[in-house]
């Protein structure tokens, strides 16, 4: 059927006429595809209006379907899947679609289903489903447990994934494929195969990522083999204008340092805030964010009320009132981290603020697509740097953006923790036949080189405990009764479907005051490490701890004018190997400057101080060049590498690098490393020459020096115990009962030595040493650097005293030893006493 000619093409085109609007060309090539019933990607930049790309063809399609009776017809079972990665954004959308059927006169439902969910609500979608559901992979994997959830499913037409690029890459995106991959299959069931086309529509919904094509694949691999036309992927072309700017300081440090600069310029950010109508300030840790909340009240008390704080940490009902409030325009500031990354429809927000790196090309165009989150609207974004270096990262950015430059998500392999997971789920619900459902996992793209051995090692896993846990009958969970694996026990489905998921973090603990108040929570390592009468910052609050109590942390407010910030782990960003190779390229331009050039970005003209030093004390390395600098001092024997390749691949070139001049001569090494470079100190001259340091940034070998060199054992016991709750190996307790964290990681470290010692070959096992060679050693880019190293030239040189580069590397060498205020006086002394040398 062509678009438009059809009934719900022109009731939809008469909406946007009323509202003064025309639709883009990609929503209509969209809509006419789903009209079509093909299946495909939209990629939009932020703020365009994908949602409504995938979400009016579901409508389109209804409307065609009832031509005469769409106004009328109610009870018309679930139509849309709405997929979305974050609880946040689901009532954003909900509220959108809502307007649009009620203006459309549609007597369509709109449903959300999250962990947020009431009982009642989940009860009444349960009697009868909305037409459009939205939900997280969670939640719809709770559906997949359920008795008779192939009914839900049963007029389905259209499946949409939302920010299917955040997905990617992570256990979640393996959720999603195997839910799509169920709900597929289903299909199938219901719709003869004589059907012309396949009666899903699956979408996914993306920002831009350099992988598009996989990014397609991986969503729609389970329906290659069911679909008649080939997957499509609509591009809306539409130039989303962004202007950056950097926020500089008045006076560049010439030995700069992590962490300090960005609070000391918040008075140019206040001018920034009363200027905007909204600005959204993205801080990129959760402990900063507290600090920059607060240190904008103290430079500027007037705007109490009008600022707010949001991050993952705070109590839900408070976020959703900021949420509520940036949407309806009451305040004009938010500082926020991540949480407010993605898709959320802000439409007053003006301006966005990015405070330090945000260590990829991607992350920064999605943070600030965030401003101007409308259609045609411009995108303003204030770069503001945390230390001097900084800067040049934001001229990095600006130019990787202007290229497009910008990262792929890789899709996770073989995840057999979640796969373990699904089994279970799948055997609360309807149970599962293993052989047509072998085929129907293959098909995914996680799971599309699993062998028949590894399927039958979990079947023999989940139903006997596998080799090594035969004898104990609680990893006995899943029953075979005429071919059909079935869970039947109450209280191992109970247990399952409490931990259905596969975001593993730290254990939290709440945070309420002694009078009942709910303000938030926190992870408990912190918590274990305050006394009575510490004083500690959340949500923007300073809080004295009291006591724990029932797995609670009882605090009163506190006027103390210092606390502590707590620091949440997984912080740290590394920076990513796109902005790595800007970064190098931007070097070649620091030279310039350092010699007198003229060059465009003003970020590099600004610091010509740093570079002139720079050049004078040692080297400015080129983008094909590996500086090395050699120091000593009063600390010991300093060598400083700068691949500028981000933290994680410098802590385990650190490690690898430190092995290999270990087997030159008997030596040790303390390491420091950031997102530039890596420091070994060591007591005694470091044997590193033109002789040996080709050898010593070789591939040969690589592989097993790692494992040599990094206690690979410990990296992957600790990887184990996320692959083991997953996996649903440990029980983390019931809601507000959970286990603390060194009880969960000694149950995982005891199956871990189980399995080393009577399962060798046992797939958790083998995924638990695969994930930390990948993602925390990242060996595919650490073997990239070593071959690009040993391409380029190695210039090592010996300056008579620290130099810029090394200085942020020293100071972060100190960092453990020394209290904040203490690290600043000394980090003070060291720079006047450099300045007079």
């Amino acid at each position: 059927m062509s678009l438009q000619h059809s009934r719900g093409y022109q009731v939809v085109l008469a909406w946007f006429e009323s509202k003064g609007l025309t639709p883009f060309v990609f929503q209509e090539e969209t809509w006419q595809h789903i009209v079509q019933g093909h299946s495909g990607l939209v990629n939009a930049p932020t703020g365009c209006g994908k949602t409504f790309a995938v979400f009016l063809g579901s409508v389109i399609n209804f409307i065609n379907e009832n031509p005469q009776e769409y106004k009328t017809r109610s009870g018309n079972r679930l139509q849309l899947l709405w997929i979305t990665p974050l609880r946040a954004l689901a009532k954003d959308i909900g509220r959108a679609m809502t307007e649009v059927v009620e203006e459309l006169g549609l007597k369509w439902k709109i449903g959300i289903r999250n962990g947020d969910t009431e009982i009642t609500e989940r009860e009444k979608q349960k009697r009868q489903m909305p037409e459009v559901l939205i939900i997280t992979p969670e939640s719809l994997h709770l559906l997949l447990a359920q008795k008779n959830y192939p009914e839900i499913f049963k007029k389905l037409r259209t499946l949409a994934v939302d920010e299917w690029h955040e997905l990617l890459g992570s256990k979640r995106g393996v959720q999603v494929e195997l839910a799509v991959s169920r709900i597929a299959h289903l299909m199938e069931t219901y719709h003869p195969a004589s059907e012309k086309t396949f009666p899903l529509s699956v979408w996914g919904i993306s920002a831009t990522i350099g992988n598009l094509d996989q990014a397609q694949e991986v969503l729609l691999s389970p329906l290659l083999s069911k679909i008649h036309h080939p997957p499509v992927i609509v591009k809306a072309l539409i130039d989303k204008r962004i202007d950056i700017e950097s926020v500089l300081p008045e006076e560049i440090e010439k030995y700069p340092w992590a962490g300090h600069l960005g609070i000391k310029l918040v008075h140019k950010v206040i001018p920034i805030i009363e200027k905007s109508r909204t600005t959204l300030i993205f801080i990129n840790t959760r402990g900063m964010s507290e600090r920059w909340y607060q240190e904008i009240l103290n430079v500027a008390p007037h705007l109490a009320g009008a600022v707010a704080l949001h991050h993952g940490s705070i109590d839900r009902e408070l976020r959703l009132w900021v949420e509520e409030a940036l949407h309806s325009g009451k305040l004009k500031a938010v500082v926020c981290t991540a949480s407010l990354d993605l898709g959320v429809d802000f439409r007053p927000v003006e301006t966005v603020i990015q405070v330090g790196s945000p260590k990829g090309v991607a992350r920064f165009l999605q943070r600030a697509g965030r401003s101007g989150h409308q259609p045609g609207e411009q995108s303003k974004i204030y770069f503001l740097p945390t230390h001097s270096l900084e800067l040049v990262e934001a001229a990095a950015l600006k130019t990787a953006m202007g290229l497009n430059f910008i990262e792929s998500r890789d899709p996770m392999m073989l995840c057999f923790d979640v796969l373990i997971q699904y089994l279970g789920t799948l055997a609360i619900g309807e149970g599962f036949y293993p052989d047509p459902l072998f085929e129907e996992i293959a098909s995914t793209y996680c799971f599309r080189d699993i062998t028949e051995n590894e399927w039958n090692q979990i079947l023999h896993f989940i139903t006997e405990g596998g080799e090594a846990l035969q004898q104990y009958d609680e990893f006995r969970k899943v029953e075979v009764i005429s071919g059909l694996y079935k869970i039947n026990g109450r209280r191992v489905a109970m247990r399952h479907r409490l931990h259905i998921g596969t975001i593993v973090s730290d254990a939290m603990m709440k945070v309420k005051f002694m009078s009942g108040g709910f303000i938030g929570v926190i992870e408990e390592y912190f918590i274990s490490r305050l006394k009575p009468g510490d004083v500690f910052t959340l949500a923007g609050r300073n809080l004295e701890f009291v006591m724990i109590k029932e797995m609670t942390a009882i605090v009163k407010k506190s006027t103390a004018r210092k606390a502590i910030v707590p620091s949440w782990n997984g912080g740290r960003m590394p920076l990513s190997a796109n902005l790595g190779l800007m970064l190098r390229k931007k070097f070649n331009e620091a030279w310039l400057v350092a010699e007198g050039k003229m060059v465009p970005d003003v970020e590099l003209r600004a610091l010509k101080p740093l570079f002139e030093l720079q050049q004078q004390l040692s080297h400015i390395p080129k983008e094909d060049e590996l500086l090395i600098e050699q120091i000593e001092t009063a600390d010991g024997f300093h060598l400083f590498v700068y691949p500028f390749e981000g933290r994680l691949v410098h802590e385990a070139m650190a490690a690898l690098l430190a092995f290999r001049i270990s087997r030159i001569t008997p030596i040790t090494f303390s390491f420091a490393m950031n997102d530039y470079g890596f420091e070994l100190l060591s007591d005694q001259p470091i044997p590193v020459d033109d002789s040996n340091v080709y050898e010593l940034f070789s591939v040969n070998e690589l592989s097993l020096d790692i494992q040599r060199s990094v206690n690979g054992a410990e990296m992957a016991r600790r990887k184990f115990r996320d692959i083991a709750v997953i996996g649903g190996l440990i029980f983390q307790g019931y809601p507000g009962e959970h286990k603390k964290t060194r009880h969960l990681q000694s149950s995982a470290g005891l199956l871990f030595n189980v399995f080393s010692e009577y399962d060798p070959h046992n797939l958790l096992l083998r995924q638990a040493h695969h994930e930390v060679m990948e993602q925390q050693m990242e060996e595919g880019r650490l073997r990239n650097m070593l071959e690009r190293v040993g391409k380029s030239r190695i210039v090592i040189v010996f300056p008579q005293r620290l130099t810029p580069f090394c200085f942020p590397l020293k100071v972060d060498s100190m960092r453990e030893d020394l209290s904040s205020e203490k690290l600043e006086d000394r980090v003070k002394k060291m720079q006047q006493q450099l300045s007079k040398g």
